[in-house]
């Protein structure tokens, strides 16, 4: 039995997460960790019996902690409990499935204590990227991509004993596809949120909908591929078949094809190197249609712009651009600002810093804070 530890059990992720253990049969659920859904924590003890469960929210945690107290399983609280659960002894593999810059922290001590991650938080990397890949060679741990677009990156490149001279990073293109500036400026939350071909959870799916989600991911992919950010290029593909590709010098192109299913890239994470049905159906290609292929609109879709810039400035900058994003969605999922103002926020945030060339994890934490408390403030 692989025993893993997933942070983030109860969101999209983490709860699709145990879904394909069920199916694979052979992975046993160690620890968990939620925010603040205590009802579906107890659920989640109740089936799989963790050894140890941890609530971000102090409060959930004793909460949980009463309702679970006629079981075995240990109920910790905050970033210290999370630690805990990744650090233990018997566990191979930590999912982290944990939204944001929060991600980071954790992530950093699996690694550390050798365990493989199976990563589904894109912050890690678009923040930490310089701190977290060296440190995984150092502690030879293995970092599998959990994103359905890094998984089919991965699968492409798997066994080949050639240059990667492009990735073809696809994009659905999110719900404002073909859309002005001036037309989303004032889109209403409940529209930003309806994506057309993925159930996600709010904030990658704003992510999607302003396409910094595809940023997020030309940095994470830039990291986990080591290649130039010059060379991941975005290609709006509506129907969410192929993946992503990539392309050898000889001008080979090759692709990863399934129906848009994020158990997929996660069974592939938990099985490696081996595949293992993880419930996703057979993709239909007498009922496809076709597949069609665009441009990005980086004007109108200027928070993609700015990841570019991000992650070519480097050092401390793509930490700022992920911060002043997370805080920026929140605002707008909260009503407090328009949809339009999520760029121009991350955009000045950005212009405001001066740029740390090789920043410390504690330089990414201040930042962090920083740039959470001047947005809020504004």
């Amino acid at each position: 039995m692989k025993k893993i530890t997933i942070l983030g059990s109860t969101g999209s992720i983490g709860t699709q997460a145990l879904e394909v253990a069920d199916l694979h049969g052979d992975i046993e659920i160690a620890a968990i960790s939620a925010n603040s859904n205590v009802e579906l924590a107890e659920k989640q003890i109740r089936k799989y019996k963790p050894k140890v469960a941890a609530m971000m929210n102090k409060k959930a945690a004793d909460e949980l902690k009463i309702k679970t107290a006629d079981t075995s399983t240990k109920i910790l609280s905050g970033l210290e409990g999370l630690t805990q659960c990744v650090r233990m002894p018997d566990i191979q593999m930590v999912l982290t499935a944990v939204v944001g810059v929060c991600g980071l922290i954790p992530t950093i001590e699996a690694i550390k204590a050798g365990k493989d991650i199976a990563l589904a938080n894109k912050e890690t990397l678009v923040a930490g990227g310089s701190i977290v890949m060296p440190l995984a060679k150092q502690y030879g741990v293995k970092i599998l991509p959990v994103d359905s677009e890094h998984s089919a990156i991965f699968q492409a490149s798997h066994g080949q004993n050639a240059k990667i001279t492009k990735i073809l990073l696809t994009a659905s293109g999110g719900p404002f596809f073909g859309k002005t500036k001036e037309e989303l400026m004032n889109v209403p939350v409940e529209n930003a949120l309806k994506h057309p071909n993925w159930d996600m959870g709010a904030k990658i799916t704003i992510d999607s909908a302003t396409m910094m989600n595809k940023g997020l991911e030309v940095i994470e992919a830039s990291w986990l591929f080591d290649v130039k950010p010059e060379n991941v290029q975005v290609v709006v593909h509506r129907q969410s078949i192929i993946h992503s590709m990539v392309e050898y010098e000889d001008n080979s192109v090759i692709a990863q094809m399934s129906e848009p299913d994020m158990k997929l890239p996660i069974s592939y994470a938990f099985s490696y190197p081996e595949r293992k049905y993880g419930g996703t159906k057979q993709l239909d290609f007498y009922g496809l249609g076709g597949l069609s292929f665009d441009k990005p609109d980086p004007e109108t879709f200027e928070c993609l712009s700015l990841a570019y810039q991000a992650i070519k400035t480097g050092g401390s900058m793509p930490a700022v651009m992920n911060s002043a994003n997370e805080e920026a969605v929140s605002l707008y999922l909260n009503k407090k600002i328009r949809f339009g103002d999520i760029s121009e926020i991350i955009k000045t945030a950005m212009l405001r810093h001066n740029v740390i060339k090789t920043p410390t994890l504690n330089d990414l934490l201040e930042i962090d804070v920083n740039i959470r408390k001047e947005i809020s403030i504004t």
